[in-house]
């Protein structure tokens, strides 16, 4: 199938018509002169543009594209006698198939599985996270504009939009991955785009004891808390592994539970086979037609789930969630951002007072009731990310809710390669949860899993 033909020059974009007839003959400025292996390269990109028909394009295989689109770059450049090498050619038929099959320069990050986040913070101000760390990444974008360009199709992949009129959005990548964009005026420079990828592989707790998030007696008491459905929320900062771990212990759910999942873009990856995924929506250009967690939590109590996963708490559904871990939903799992396990029930309590006026001892009787554990994970200052806290909600003495450590991590060293090291120290105490081990037969795991951590 032939995909390219002439076009007449008032078909193309306006950028493609002001194409320059030819390189000026005169002294360049000393600026000009070093940029001009760029001007080259986006002279005969427009060149290129002239000469592919989009329509017979979207239709071609990605290895056909490529390899039609490379040989009218090597025609063009002949013709023209650009001095060109055939590293730039390549390169530039590379981007242009990036450009129209995908997401123009990130679609080498995207494929870099060391890469855990990408932060664009203009055409040539891009920085990645390898390995819990910060850098900048060797990629750049032909400018705002071509920023602005790939933000709108990966917001329109799932019918979001992004303009100045809407200049905020939450979406997701096919692979799950989470991307947040800004647009100008709010983002003064440059559009921006934030990206938390997803690993390709999914991790179980085996795999994040692997990567020393772990250890294999702390990976046991969580298995044994996913398996007997206490009601889990797990804590940390952003990047620190919340919704990972959230998936990891997922793998614990029996396949003949129904699981209702709600989340503000969806990024959970549940195994199993009985799972009901929900979204928020936001409003539309009239303001209307938004639904929003709370919304989608109290629908999911009507659905007869025996688990509801929130992926993030982070306003007055967290009222609706105490309220279905009350109601016999044991299992539930959610997250939150917190620093520690203590100043998660703080915020928990601080969301439910947002949007009731509750007594302070009535929040905190249906917080204790509703949660069983709460789990704190945290990046660390050597990038990896470890559970650092395994905390049980005892109970409530006069107005204060009664915590219990059950395995907290004590850093002891710092070895040559930048690398922390520690120890967990555990609690014999009998867990406030104890009936529900006895329960499922799990008092004597629960109890080699402290010994093993």
């Amino acid at each position: 199938m032939k995909a390219f033909g002439r076009r007449d020059l008032h078909a193309l974009p306006p950028e493609a018509q002001s194409v320059p007839a030819a390189v000026p003959a005169q002294p360049e400025p000393a600026t000009a002169v070093a940029d001009l292996p760029e001007l080259k390269l986006r002279t005969l990109r427009l060149r290129v543009l002239k000469q592919i028909d989009p329509v017979l394009a979207a239709d071609l295989p990605r290895h056909e594209l490529w390899r039609q689109i490379e040989s009218i770059v090597n025609e063009i450049a002949n013709e023209d006698r650009l001095e060109i090498s055939a590293r730039e050619q390549a390169r530039l038929a590379e981007e242009l198939v990036n450009d129209m099959t995908g997401y123009g320069p990130l679609e080498t990050l995207l494929a870099d599985d060391s890469v855990a986040d990408i932060m664009v913070n203009g055409p040539a101000n891009v920085f990645v996270e390898r390995r819990g760390k910060l850098q900048r990444a060797d990629i750049r974008f032909r400018d705002a504009e071509h920023i602005a360009t790939i933000a709108k199709k990966i917001a329109a992949r799932i019918g979001r939009r992004i303009d100045e009129s809407s200049p905020m959005v939450d979406a997701r990548l096919p692979d799950g991955s989470r991307v947040n964009v800004v647009f100008p005026p709010l983002a003064l420079d440059s559009p921006c785009l934030s990206i938390r990828k997803f690993t390709r592989r999914r991790l179980d707790l085996d795999g994040l004891v692997l990567h020393g998030a772990m250890t294999p007696g702390i990976a046991r008491l969580l298995g044994i808390a996913a398996r007997c459905r206490l009601n889990i929320v797990i804590s940390g900062g952003t990047g620190s592994g919340k919704t990972t771990l959230l998936n990891a212990m997922s793998h614990l759910i029996n396949h003949d539970e129904r699981v209702i999942t709600v989340e503000d873009a969806a990024e959970l990856q549940l195994q199993q086979p009985h799972v009901v995924r929900l979204e928020t929506r936001p409003e539309n250009l009239e303001g209307q037609g938004q639904v929003t967690q709370r919304d989608l939590v109290r629908n999911a109590l009507r659905m007869r789930p025996d688990r509801i996963i929130i992926g993030e708490v982070r306003g007055a559904e967290a009222f609706d969630m105490l309220q279905a871990m009350n109601t016999g939903h044991d299992g539930s799992i959610s997250t939150i951002h917190a620093n520690t396990a203590r100043d998660a029930l703080t915020r928990i309590e601080n969301m439910v007072m947002m949007g009731f006026s509750l007594p302070v001892r009535a929040i905190r009787t249906q917080i204790v009731g509703a949660l069983d554990l709460i789990v704190q994970v945290q990046r660390m200052r050597d990038g990896g990310r470890r559970v650092t806290q395994v905390a049980e909600v005892c109970g409530l003495e006069e107005d204060v809710i009664t915590m219990n450590d059950v395995a907290r991590f004590e850093f002891a060293r710092e070895d040559s390669q930048g690398r922390l090291h520690g120890s967990y120290v555990t609690s014999a105490t009998r867990p406030s949860f104890q009936g529900r081990l006895e329960y499922y037969g799990l008092e004597r795991a629960w109890a080699a899993a402290l010994q093993e951590a």
